[in-house]
This record gives C-alpha cells, structure tokens and sequence, in this order.
C-alpha cells in the first residue's frame, strides 16, 4: 500500500474508444470503503477539519485544486489535477480544499458511514494542534 499524504498519480490505459483510469484499491486504502460522495459546482473552499475515525481518498475526477494538509510540519498545498491525481487522507490528519477550478469534481471513498451529529469532526486548528504530533507519531510512523 502507497503511504498516506502522498499525492498518487492514477494510471490512465488509452484505448481506441476511451481512456480507462483503474484503480486497485487494495493498492491505496488501508479501510473497506463503506461510503462514496462527489463534491461538485464548487462555490467557495471547503471547510478545514479532521476526522478522529473516518479515512478517506481523494480523486479529482475533473478540473484542479488545493488540497491543505498538516501531515505534522504545519499546513502545506498540495496541486490536485484531474483526472490523474489522488490523495489518501488518514484519521487524525487536518485536511481541506480550496482553489477550485470552476468544472472540479472530487470523488471521496470514505471508511465510516455519514454521521449526521459531526462528532467524528474536529474543526478548531488550535485545537488538532495540541494533538497532532502524538497522533500522528502514535498512527503513521
């Protein structure tokens, strides 16, 4: 498995009638995916946050953005431009998006099933920052 934070670049095949881009997603993901979700017609950047259980992978499907990630050095930009590039995003790690292309589509695999209540979210930077380098040292290294 490819190591999270990494930016992948996903293999495109040509053929004669298309271009097909596989996934293995035993090759990315340490999680069975229990949920899929789009973001389209992006409007403003998304919201920064983390999550204390939920895992996802990031497609950008079309268009291009920012991806924001604290991997444990401070927030840093990673380029995300579709359809070749994906990002695996850990629990415990902060993460957002924001300048979108106006055509972005993001594709999300995501480890838990929707939880309406949000307290699987942490949204306060100040506060992810009082455990960031234990987490990350505890989960990643």
């Amino acid at each position: 498995m490819n190591k999270p934070f990494t930016p992948h670049e996903i293999k495109n095949i040509p053929t004669e009638k298309f271009v097909m881009s596989p996934i293995e997603l035993r090759d990315y993901l340490d999680f069975d995916v229990k949920r899929v979700y789009f973001m389209t017609h992006p409007k403003q950047d998304s919201g920064e946050h983390m999550h204390y259980i939920e895992k996802e992978f990031f497609i950008i499907i079309q268009g291009k953005c920012t991806a924001i990630i604290d991997r444990g050095n401070g927030k840093e930009d990673i380029a995300m431009e579709g359809p070749t590039t994906a990002l695996y995003v850990p629990n415990f790690v902060w993460h957002g998006f924001k300048d979108f292309s106006e055509d972005a589509i993001i594709l999300a695999l995501s480890s838990t099933n929707y939880i309406p209540d949000r307290s699987d979210y942490l949204e306060s930077y100040d506060e992810y920052l009082k455990i960031r380098d234990e987490k990350i040292k505890e989960l990643y290294e």
